[in-house]
């Protein structure tokens, strides 16, 4: 009668057979990981944004001394004796939308800056005053406001 064999006297596994396992799969699965890494360097991971220009319509829209607001764009759309220019609504101090008051001046909800109606500074934490952008016309005569192109104060579209 033979005593069976359970795995008792099997040969233990050694420190070094261990440690030499535990570094090969560790060189896989960091292999594997770049394989996929390397497969997805492709494709973007940004989406590109929309056109940051929007039309607003023909300059005679604009009538001389007027203000327009585009609220869905945080946008005042103006027009003197210059040209017409597009001043941002957009607080330089967090980013809150601002309200316009009565006297033309713009206030913000959010930490109390005030502006006034040239955009400049006049009370609150704001760093500087509201942001002036670009506006252009287009071939076919509709104007145009990039939201990302920032101007000097005293830039105009003559009309």
């Amino acid at each position: 009668m033979s005593i069976p064999n359970e795995g008792r006297f099997a040969k233990p596994v050694e420190r070094r057979d261990f440690l030499g396992l535990a570094a090969l799969g560790s060189f896989c699965l960091t292999s594997a990981a770049a394989i996929l890494g390397s497969l997805k360097l492709p494709m973007p991971s940004v989406l590109p944004e929309a056109d940051s220009r929007i039309k607003i319509g023909p300059p005679d829209r604009f009538a001389p001394g007027s203000a327009t607001n585009f609220p869905e764009r945080s946008l005042w759309v103006h027009r003197d004796g210059s040209g017409i220019y597009a001043i941002s609504a957009i607080c330089t101090h967090l980013g809150c939308v601002t309200k316009r008051e009565k006297d033309g001046s713009f206030h913000c909800p959010c930490h109390g800056s005030k502006f006034a109606a040239d955009g400049t500074v006049t009370g609150g934490p704001a760093p500087k005053g509201l942001e002036y952008l670009k506006v252009s016309r287009l071939p076919s005569g509709e104007l145009v406001v990039d939201l990302q192109k920032k101007v000097p104060a005293q830039e105009r579209l003559a009309v």
